[in-house]
């Protein structure tokens, strides 16, 4: 509980008459307004070539959710988990793709030995994530036609997020975690997770996690991303296990989540605490992206979540350093306000005080808040002196 601020109300003049006030946590730390957490996909390398000198320049902490799969020394790569492949592939002849195997055929798809495959992949985990299971059969089903067609020439095949992020290595990234920004998975080779059997699903979510822990420190497993944002029901299922915190969606009842696929506004939710997310795309305009900063400002109960991803013609949607000085700028100018975490800090403090009760009670010449939440388990009591 080192970030939560106590705000008693109670006046230290006249303490022997006085009776104990209403204690209250701030809702953010050091009692901002509301809160802003950048956070980055992906981990391109001009994230941290580009963008991250910005960000240290102006003193502001970001999350950057990387695929550990592609970066040199890694212990985990990606591979399929299942029988031989040979065996998939003749099965597929005879047994067609249904709700029982989908999974499985899906998750060898990229490991053939083949280039094209693996697109199949992305488009049947796109209709699985959008509720279109039928349809992503058929893909599959097309896919192992093709294969036993000898349509597909041999290689290895990579999708466009994972080979953007060449460039960083281990060593790199531990220093710029040094400087005050969280490291957290994307999975090792950023797939479809709504695709995957089990087996698959568990290895890329736990081995990702298991190389993070081995290079950073446990400290910085505690955040994931699902890539796509999927919020997949069998997904988030198998995740929670995995990462305390998902950027994709949280389950706490006091929360209402915001995603940035929802054109949503806030409004008047009834819950504690609103999660804001939005993307910075070529596709937003600067005004609009400094109107979801004035719309945190203008409230006490929201936390922005921003989703950037490439930087100067690398990565998805890739944002100038240009537009990313103007808007960081901006964000920069309200930090009185404005509560600049990352998404693990952000996400600890709403939990911590969520959980969290506070009494005061008066004994002889001081006045003693209690301070109790069941988040760790501990109590701490604070101790206010008259003057």
């Amino acid at each position: 509980m080192k970030r939560i601020l106590i705000l008693a109300a109670v006046a230290l003049a006249g303490i022997a008459r006085a009776q104990p006030g209403q204690t209250n946590i701030a809702r953010w730390q050091d009692d901002k307004t509301g809160a802003v957490s950048i956070t980055w996909d992906d981990g391109s390398i001009n994230q941290f070539k580009v963008a991250l000198p910005i960000l240290n320049k102006l003193h502001l902490p970001a999350t950057f959710f990387i695929i550990t799969g592609q970066i040199p020394g890694s212990t985990y790569h990606g591979k399929f988990i299942g029988r031989p492949i040979p065996d998939i592939i003749k099965e597929t002849a005879t047994i067609p793709t249904d709700q029982n195997n989908l999974f499985e055929r899906a998750s060898a798809a990229g490991y053939l030995g083949l280039i094209g495959p693996l697109d199949y992949h992305y488009k049947a985990g796109s209709l699985v994530d959008a509720g279109k299971t039928d349809e992503a059969i058929k893909v599959i089903d097309e896919l192992y036609a093709r294969v036993r067609r000898g349509d597909f020439k041999p290689g290895v095949q990579h999708n466009d997020e994972y080979k953007d992020a060449h460039g960083t290595t281990w060593d790199d990234i531990k220093r710029y975690a040094a400087q005050g920004h969280e490291f957290a998975s994307h999975m090792i080779t950023h797939p479809r997770l709504a695709i995957l059997d089990e087996p698959n699903m568990l290895y890329e979510l736990k081995k990702s996690r298991e190389e993070i822990r081995q290079r950073l420190g446990r400290k910085y497993t505690f955040s994931g991303e699902g890539p796509f944002g999927t919020e997949n029901e069998r997904v988030m299922k198998y995740a929670y296990r995995v990462y305390p915190a998902l950027r994709n969606r949280m389950p706490e009842p006091w929360l209402k989540e915001i995603s940035r696929g929802n054109n949503e506004n806030p409004g008047n939710s009834g819950k504690a605490y609103v999660q804001l997310q939005r993307g910075a795309t070529t596709k937003t305009p600067m005004p609009v992206m400094k109107s979801r900063v004035d719309t945190t400002l203008k409230r006490k109960d929201t936390w922005l979540v921003l989703t950037i991803h490439g930087v100067d013609s690398i990565g998805w949607e890739a944002l100038t350093h240009q537009a990313l000085q103007e808007y960081f700028n901006y964000i920069k100018k309200q930090e009185d306000k404005l509560w600049v975490a990352t998404f693990g800090d952000v996400t600890k403090y709403m939990r911590e005080r969520q959980a969290a009760k506070v009494s005061g009670q008066i004994s002889k010449d001081k006045i003693i808040v209690t301070l109790t939440h069941t988040y760790a388990n501990r109590q701490k009591i604070h101790t206010l002196m008259p003057t």
